[in-house]
């Protein structure tokens, strides 16, 4: 009817073909970016992000014949490179696919582009899914191609993240010695200065890890690391309960310091010379010449004696004499004994009371002080027990037995089996005491009035002699003491 109109159409025909294509790979070559940016191997199949998206609608012309559609979908298909023999036919707008891909993406994929192309009535989908051979390490080869893909893109969020580890480490140390020096004069213990210290440095060092972990995106595993401190602390403290209670109790002991090396104490009912104080026990050298380890919170939570921190020192004793002995004379006695020996201190004054009515006896007791520094305990009590047995003897005041003493009341006869009797020819009361003898003075052995015997070993403490077994002991490592003082012994015993 208007062939004129029917030759414009079939001229403008390449141009519109020529258009289409344009529109077609221009927006492909954008995506695809500059060559060698992303690029992939040819024959390498798509990735499931490429194939997620299904092929936009594709048309040849306003009218697309069958030849059309097959070249367009069979170039298509052949440009890709991801399809082995690709074969299109298309009979009245149906479109016959054939061939072999690796995957069943992109089997999908293709058979979804001749789905979206224009004037295609129906696909059917003949491509076949290739089984990989088992000797087949594609997908192996894959995927180490992926990981060091992602390797690289993290390699600049793992060098930064090392920088500010490294960084962090070295501003951490220098806090920690910031803060030691800072408090070395406030802080007198060791491990708690120790302690500080390195909790300011620990602190620093936990402040660049977050900030690593939030520039790498791992906001949510930095707070949980940050909150989970605190929980891993206290899992900690309740598995190890007695570490942590003694670490706990050694940092109390070094702050409130009840003793110092070399004094002498008495906890848990052991007794000796301070050597160590370490993080987990305190070392002694108890008097017997043993090394004694009491753990820390033991001795925190004990009740300590510490016969070092005063060097006087008050010892006591008791003493029986007879119901019909005065007491006030037996007390002057007693004095002049204290009075004169010379390892007694007068000030405070010794003291000679009245301290209990037994069956047979009144009770003395006797106390006395002594420098424990010069002297010993010890030898000292022995030394007065001694020298005031000596003096009631002299003095005619006695000292019954309550073991064998026995007062029978006044007025019962009593026949004597050794064979003594009464001056008068009668009996006499067996408890009475013989007023008639002439009192013991000094019928002794020779030394006998010296102060100290030398069964005694005088009266100078044995502070040497532990001296000589803490030389002799095993060597403790002082790096661990805890105690500022070098261990010495004093003389407190």
């Amino acid at each position: 009817m208007r062939p004129s109109g029917h030759w414009h159409l079939q001229a403008i025909q390449p141009m519109l073909l020529a258009f289409v294509c344009c529109i077609w790979l221009i927006p492909g070559a954008l995506a695809q970016g500059p060559p060698g940016k992303n690029a992939k191997p040819e024959n390498q199949p798509p990735d499931k992000t490429e194939l997620a998206i299904a092929p936009a609608k594709v048309d040849v012309q306003p009218v697309a014949h069958d030849e059309e559609i097959r070249k367009r979908l069979q170039s298509v298909l052949e440009a890709t490179k991801w399809f082995v023999d690709p074969r299109v036919q298309v009979d009245a707008g149906v479109v016959f696919l054939s061939g072999q891909a690796d995957t069943e993406e992109l089997r999908k994929w293709a058979g979804d582009l001749a789905r979206n192309t224009q004037d295609v009535v129906a696909v059917a989908n003949r491509i076949d899914v290739t089984e990989p051979s088992a000797w087949d390490f594609a997908a192996t080869r894959n995927g180490m191609t992926t990981l060091w893909r992602d390797f690289l893109r993290a390699l600049p969020y793992i060098v930064f993240g090392l920088f500010i580890l490294l960084l962090s480490a070295g501003a951490g140390w220098l806090a920690a010695r910031g803060t030691r020096a800072f408090f070395r004069k406030r802080v007198r213990a060791k491990l708690l200065l120790g302690v500080v210290a390195w909790g300011a440095g620990l602190l620093v060092f936990l402040a660049g890890a977050y900030v690593v972990l939030r520039v790498s995106g791992l906001t949510q595993l930095a707070l949980t690391i940050v909150g989970g401190t605190g929980l891993v602390g206290l899992a900690v403290g309740i598995a190890f309960r007695d570490i942590t209670e003694n670490f706990l109790s050694s940092i109390f002991l070094s702050v409130q310091r009840p003793f110092e090396s070399g004094d002498l104490i008495e906890v848990a009912g052991v007794s000796g010379f301070v050597q160590q104080l370490n993080i987990r026990t305190t070392v002694l050298m108890t008097l017997s010449g043993n090394l004694v380890q009491i753990p820390n919170a033991l001795v925190y939570k004990s009740t300590l004696r510490n016969f070092s921190a005063n060097p006087n020192r008050r010892e006591n004793f008791v003493v029986g004499i007879g119901y019909d002995d005065p007491i006030d004379k037996a007390q002057e006695v007693a004095r002049k004994v204290l009075a004169s020996h010379p390892a007694i201190l007068n000030d405070p004054e010794p003291w000679v009371l009245a301290d209990n009515l037994g069956k047979a006896t009144v009770d003395l007791r006797i106390y006395f002080w002594l420098n424990g520094e010069a002297h010993s305990f010890l030898k000292v009590r022995s030394s007065v027990i001694r020298l005031v047995k000596r003096a009631f003897q002299e003095n005619g005041i006695s000292m019954p037995d309550e073991a064998r003493e026995v007062v029978f009341p006044r007025g019962v006869p009593v026949t004597m089996l050794t064979g003594e009797s009464d001056p008068t020819g009668g009996t006499r009361r067996a408890s009475e005491p013989d007023r008639h003898r002439t009192p013991d003075r000094g019928k002794t052995t020779t030394g006998e009035d010296e102060v100290s015997t030398k069964a005694e070993g005088g009266l100078s403490s044995e502070s040497g002699a532990i001296q000589e077994q803490v030389r002799k002991a095993q060597p403790l490592d002082e790096q661990e003491n805890l105690l500022q003082a070098a261990p010495k012994v004093r003389a407190a015993e």
